[in-house]
């Protein structure tokens, strides 16, 4: 069974789900160019928690995790099926690791994963496991949780983080409609690629007080640890492509990686 890649994905905002832009193209393409996997775990910015949880349900019911936009959003579903058995088994993994994980058996899919899916799988015909953030506990404790996750890779599981390279709904609101980009999202998205080109873990984890306009870039830092999942399941040596980049409403960077 061929290794796979890890993925870090910014979903974007609901709409993206009835209108992807360049974005959906491009999750399609890179799902076609992988091996199909058996399952996917995803790690979302819409689910925080204390510690980690998995979905352990037989079937995951779409959540529709927001308010305020058209109705046809609504009667969209990814309803799917779940993966019990790699539940346990990253449940296991994050034990063996020194970690503090649980199985939730009633929760959904939100949108944090059920967007890209809709464009990567819209056949709904691959499990999923949801894996949830723990916000307070930083960018190494997500390192370190996608580092025992890491055998998944050779186990025909294709993990995935997804959240935003830049994250600001107030900039968004008020930038909603200017496609001007500002300053802030270019120089903080230059900086995560060059870091990421490079591997520089260390600066990536103290992103916080290193990055240009960090906390404009997130105010709160929930979309931006499933990065560091995605970047540990896949390994210190491993190389990160950008493989689509765009800036929405000029202030929520859409930019995607593969780490192989």
């Amino acid at each position: 069974m061929a290794t796979l890649p890890t993925l870090f994905l910014s979903h974007g905002s609901p709409l993206h789900a009835l209108d992807a832009g360049g974005a959906g193209p491009a999750w399609e393409a890179l799902a076609a160019s992988l091996p199909r996997p058996r399952a996917l775990l995803v790690a979302s910015a819409h689910w925080e928690t204390t510690l980690p949880m998995l979905t352990g349900g037989e079937r995951l019911e779409t959540i529709h995790d927001f308010s305020g936009f058209p109705p046809e959003l609504y009667r969209l579903r990814y309803d799917v099926a779940g993966a019990p058995e790699l539940a346990a088994r990253a449940a296991q993994l994050l034990k063996d690791a020194g970690h503090t994980p649980a199985i939730n058996g009633c929760r959904g899919i939100d949108h944090g994963a059920w967007v890209p899916l809709k464009w990567m799988y819209p056949a709904r015909d691959i499990p999923v496991v949801q894996l949830s953030v723990q916000t307070a506990l930083g960018a190494a404790h997500h390192l370190g949780v996608g580092e025992a996750l890491a055998p998944l890779r050779d186990e025909g599981v294709l993990v995935i983080g997804s959240g935003h390279v830049t994250h600001n709904l107030r900039d968004w609101v008020g930038h909603r409609g200017d496609p001007q980009p500002a300053d802030y999202v270019v120089q903080f998205s230059a900086w995560l690629n060059e870091r990421l080109a490079r591997g520089a873990h260390d600066e990536l984890i103290a992103w916080q007080d290193r990055a240009p306009s960090a906390m404009r870039a997130h105010p709160t830092a929930e979309h931006f640890l499933p990065l560091f999942v995605a970047l540990g399941a896949a390994g210190a040596a491993a190389a990160a492509t950008r493989f689509y980049t765009a800036i929405d409403a000029g202030v929520l960077s859409m930019d995607a990686y593969r780490f192989d």
